[in-house]
């Protein structure tokens, strides 16, 4: 019997035909997934697989939770005439608000390109970690459907989201704003402000937790069965119906492993990122020095504006990358221990997996045999 083409979607009633069958635990996956990271990274040691699989987590996010690092620049010499060149910078703008609207469509033109990214990058992981290999081109062809399926529940999803908590902001806020402004604070008014903060939070948390659903179960059902996004969720609520204590222990789980790694690298990241910043602003402040030594002033000029906007974008490359190389591994992890999780649950990813597995091994044998 001959398997579908992967490029086909298979019929929901061959699939609703398996039985849900109990699967491995939330520890057993977790474990597992710690062996699959290991064995991916390390087993051997590939610079180039790394730097591929770096390049998706920095479009996932990089692995790690933000964190805000705020440094002073007050400690370098001389008056730079930032702030007047941001009050310039805001008379032009004024005067020629077609730049204003020009920047707002760019940066939604960035925003959904990055969505689209990170939809694409998002397969492209689950195709990595199933083969052992970071096969970037080859998956693109075989994922894009399925990725475009994602990216447009993804994107309306946020446009929704943000639609409807931007609307209730709207609503209570000229309330706010006028009890504030007359000085009462009524019991009232303390309700609506923390009720309005109540439902901003939960919110942000239901969504984010559905995000996480999709990316750690819905994706790779999408992957294994070639679906589309509402059929994967359709499979994963059953799965989830059937099993929810081990679906809710995995949700802890997840929570608190991602709250470790997220802390891990950002210990390990911490002093690296001082040495950064603190190069960068020691860098600042020798040219500064240096120019005042040979009777140079700064002053803010179309070509002094560029070389200083270079600069920034030098730092924050280097910290882009930093940032991927170093949260990569954690990204891997995460997205493993869910296709783990998943896998003893829906035959189709745990068959997809042993096939690409088996694979994986007899050309690694027949490699080291040829040796």
């Amino acid at each position: 019997m001959s398997n579908p083409s992967p490029g086909v979607l298979a019929g929901p009633s061959e699939r609703e035909s398996v039985p849900l069958t109990a699967g491995i635990s939330p520890p057993g996956a977790l474990t597992s997934a710690f062996s699959d990271t290991i064995q991916l990274l390390l087993n051997p040691f590939a610079p180039r697989r790394w730097i591929k699989l770096s390049l998706l987590c920095l479009f996932l996010g990089g692995g790690t939770t933000s964190a805000a690092f705020h440094w002073s620049l007050g400690a370098l010499p001389g008056d730079l005439g930032l702030q007047e060149v941001l009050g310039r910078l805001r008379e032009y703008l004024v005067q020629h608000s077609w730049l204003i609207l020009l920047a707002m469509a760019l940066g939604f033109s960035l925003a959904v390109a990055l969505v689209y990214l990170r939809a694409i990058c998002r397969f492209v992981l689950v195709d990595s970690i199933l083969r052992g290999e970071a096969f970037i081109r080859g998956a693109l062809p075989q994922v894009r459907s399925l990725a475009h399926s994602y990216f447009l529940w993804l994107l309306g999803a946020l446009v929704f989201v943000g639609a409807a908590l931007g609307t209730g902001i709207l609503v209570v806020f000229p309330y706010l704003r006028t009890a504030a402004a007359s000085g009462i604070h009524s019991i009232a008014f303390s309700m609506m402000l923390a009720g309005l903060l109540s439902v901003q939070v939960l919110v942000g948390l239901a969504f984010a937790l559905v995000i996480t659903l999709t990316d750690d179960f819905a994706v790779p059902i999408m992957y294994a069965e070639r679906v589309s996004l509402l059929a994967g969720w359709r499979k994963l609520w059953r799965t989830m119906r059937a099993e929810a204590g081990a679906f809710t222990l995995y949700v802890v789980l997840r929570f608190v492993v991602s709250v470790g790694v997220g802390t891990a690298v950002l210990f390990v990241l911490f002093p690296t990122l001082v040495v950064l910043f603190s190069g960068a602003i020691i860098v600042a402040a020798l040219v500064l020095l240096t120019l005042q030594v040979v009777g140079v002033t700064w002053v803010w000029t179309p070509l002094t504006v560029v070389l200083a906007a270079l600069a920034v974008l030098v730092l924050t490359g280097l910290l882009l990358i930093l940032l991927s190389v170093a949260g990569m591994p954690g990204q891997v992890f995460l997205q493993g221990f869910g296709m783990r999780f998943v896998a003893s649950r829906v035959p189709a990813l745990d068959a997809r997996w042993r096939e690409v597995s088996g694979a994986g091994h007899s050309r690694q044998s027949a490699l080291q045999a040829g040796g």
